[in-house]
């Protein structure tokens, strides 16, 4: 197999790109295909190197990268594995909110409501569904260490969550993520956010035991897969009287 040739032939990585950034799309479109799924080890990298006609290191940086990504995740004498949602409860996957002191620990969720719904002008742009799409709507509340710390609004494709009802939700356990992965095939890759501090409206402010109009920190999320496309809108109203919104930034 030619390097050159191989990574010219795709569209999706162009030859100006360094060398270990087209590795990096190849591998990403066999996550993408499932030729990898969420748990499975992926080949050592002597046989990534040997499968793409390029040097170890090369493929080492690649797989540091999406690792930097938690698209995969390295295992000290084990591997390398396809990162997955499936132990959400105990990984916290992008929930940032932490408590003042402490760490954190026992998530719960609870499942308050599910709609069918047709998909607002908003919403509709946003996930990329037709004028009056079908949407399903989730109302749950977060409690971290026995105490309710998140009042959220999760909003859905109907398209790409086909079947999703009440029961679905509670055999997860209300816990989402791991229910996209393990029940419809969709894996989140990452998530763009805005934060606010707002009023807490009366629609959350009693899941949280908090008097209307009492500040809390507003997250605006949308979620996207590998492919980039965007199956998740999230309004999550967070208590910030014991937590508090923390991030990594890497440089």
């Amino acid at each position: 197999m030619k390097t050159d040739g191989m990574l010219k032939s795709s569209a999706d990585a162009p030859a100006f790109q360094p060398l270990y950034r087209q590795i990096k799309l190849l591998i990403t479109q066999s996550l993408v295909s499932g030729e990898w799924g969420p748990g499975d080890p992926i080949p050592s990298e002597i046989e990534l190197a040997s499968r793409y006609s390029v040097s170890q290191g090369t493929v080492r940086k690649a797989v540091s990268e999406l690792a930097d990504e938690n698209l995969l995740i390295r295992y000290q004498g084990k591997g390398t594995f396809v990162a997955s949602h499936a132990e959400e409860r105990s990984k916290f996957p992008f929930l940032r909110l932490t408590p003042d002191r402490g760490e954190r620990k026992e998530l719960a969720a609870e499942l308050l409501e599910f709609k069918r719904l047709r998909a607002d002008a908003g919403s509709a742009n946003l996930l990329r569904l037709p004028a009056g799409g079908a949407l399903y709507l989730i109302r749950r509340v977060l409690s971290l260490s026995a105490r309710p710390a998140v009042y959220e609004e999760v909003r859905l494709p109907g398209r790409r969550f086909k079947g999703l009802g009440p029961s679905v939700i509670e055999r997860h356990e209300c816990m989402l993520y791991s229910m996209y992965e393990t029940g419809f095939g969709v894996r989140i890759l990452h998530a763009d956010e805005r934060l606010k501090a707002v009023a807490v409206p009366r629609e959350a402010a009693g899941p949280l035991s908090l008097a209307p109009g009492s500040p809390a920190l507003l997250i605006e999320r949308i979620a996207y897969t590998y492919t980039e496309e965007p199956v998740e809108l999230r309004r999550s109203w967070c208590d910030t009287r014991e937590h508090h919104y923390r991030n990594r930034i890497m440089g």
